[in-house]
């Protein structure tokens, strides 16, 4: 005989799963298209020209450390809101310079991902569904970064740069002729990326859309000199497309967000404390546990002790089929983060466990182009005991970065998560 209990506890769960089946077909039929390149202040919700914004999950000022701390503060010495580190301290103490997380307007942030109002954005729109996301630019491929927490005149006059001549350069390429995103990631997985810790294909695909652009900018000595130094600038960085990988996949996850029951994943965040959740069906709370776990390989000259967390939110594109969900697809990055591909093979094909569909677009060459693990089930997280796989790299106490690898994901951060789950949703299976 069945009782109310098991009715009840069969209709809860009729409910998620119709909620999650909504939530991934948001989540896969998003088409995050490339519209334009504004300053920060100029196009971020709620940017105020004393705003600096931060990686992970909101916290109190007080609470940010080491890395994460110096960055936020090299930024409000960058924009000019501070004389100096100490000037900056004081301002941000006294209320006058506003730290906010990346989070809370709509943004993503690599490592610490400073932004301020005037530097330079991608603005995606999720076409399917109206939702707009923003990232930061790529720094250049020196380990000394501001978004790893360094800071010098080497650092500032490549950011001044991105804002003067990269931001102009490819804000007049792309007006009234927005790139669609979505064919182009599709097309990179096949061509050896995993759009997380290796952009190579992507950042060229990318370069042969803009390059007839460019060249219809190049009309005058001074465009031209422009140009070329842009089109120099994707010949030597192959993360340049990083960002927008970033940025589309938080338009992506942004889309499934909200969905009343929903136990789909839609975030992911790292600072300099903790690693966090969000989950479509409760709200715009984040779910808290320690740092992931650290897999990697070490630059020569560092090992594990030099290494630090400083904050990182480019684990967004895992949650949407990307990274380690599509790590098959880039058997190289055995020589940047170290492992064997036989590991990769079966990391990525463990993903399926805990996720709801195959995508439809992102395929894997290697799995006979099978769709990649997308929608993290938080209940089949906690069911499995296993997190998602997640590519990084490894931020160094002095500054810069010092390495790659894998980061897998303690439970905690779930575990809470999947009780709050059973408290908003006291008949779930969760309870």
């Amino acid at each position: 005989m069945t009782t109310v209990n098991e009715t009840i506890s069969a209709e809860a769960d009729a409910r998620r799963t119709k909620a999650n089946v909504e939530a991934l077909e948001r989540m896969v039929g998003a088409e995050p298209v490339l519209v334009g390149v504004a300053a920060a202040g100029d196009v971020v919700p709620g940017m105020t020209p004393t705003t600096i914004l931060t990686s992970g999950a909101p916290l109190e000022w007080p609470e940010y450390t080491g890395g994460q701390r110096r960055a936020i503060l090299y930024g409000a010495v960058y924009e000019g809101l501070a004389g100096s580190v100490e000037d900056a301290e004081a301002k941000i103490d006294a209320g006058e310079i506003q730290v906010r997380s990346t989070q809370q307007h709509a943004c993503i942030g690599s490592v610490a991902g400073i932004y301020t109002a005037s530097m330079p954005v991608f603005v995606v729109r999720d076409e399917a569904h109206g939702n707009t996301a923003f990232c930061n630019f790529y720094e250049g491929k020196s380990r000394y970064r501001l978004n790893y927490g360094s800071y010098d005149q080497e650092v500032a006059d490549g950011l001044r740069w991105l804002e003067t001549t990269m931001a102009p350069v490819l804000a007049e390429s792309l007006a009234g002729a927005p790139i669609p995103l979505k064919p182009m990631m599709a097309r990179a997985l096949r061509l050896g990326d995993e759009l997380h810790s290796r952009n190579t294909a992507a950042t060229l695909l990318l370069q042969r859309e803009l390059t007839p652009r460019l060249f219809a900018l190049a009309t005058t000595p001074e465009w031209r000199t422009r140009v070329e130094e842009v089109m120099d600038f994707f010949l030597a960085n192959d993360y340049t497309f990083l960002r927008l990988s970033m940025a589309a996949a938080k338009a992506t996850a942004d889309a499934a967000h909200g969905v009343e029951h929903s136990s789909l994943l839609t975030g992911m965040a790292i600072n300099c404390r903790e690693f966090a959740v969000r989950v479509s069906g409760l709200g715009d709370e984040w779910f808290r546990g320690g740092h992931p776990e650290l897999q990697g390989r070490f630059f020569d000259g560092f090992t594990e002790a030099d290494a630090e967390w400083i904050g990182g939110e480019s684990c967004v594109t895992e949650t949407v089929g990307l990274g380690g969900m599509a790590q098959a697809c880039a058997p190289s990055l055995m020589d940047y983060q170290g492992g064997t591909f036989q590991a990769m093979l079966e990391n990525n094909e463990a993903m399926y466990e805990i996720t709801s569909a195959e995508h439809p677009d992102y395929k894997i060459p290697a799995f006979g182009f099978r769709g990649t693990p997308v929608g993290v089930d938080l209940h089949a997280v906690i069911a499995t005991g296993r997190t998602p796989l997640i590519d990084g790299g490894l931020a160094g106490r002095s500054g810069g970065q010092i390495g790659a690898g894998l980061l897998r994901p303690r439970i905690e951060a779930f575990t809470a998560a999947a009780a709050a789950y059973a408290e908003r949703y006291p008949t779930s299976p969760a309870s």
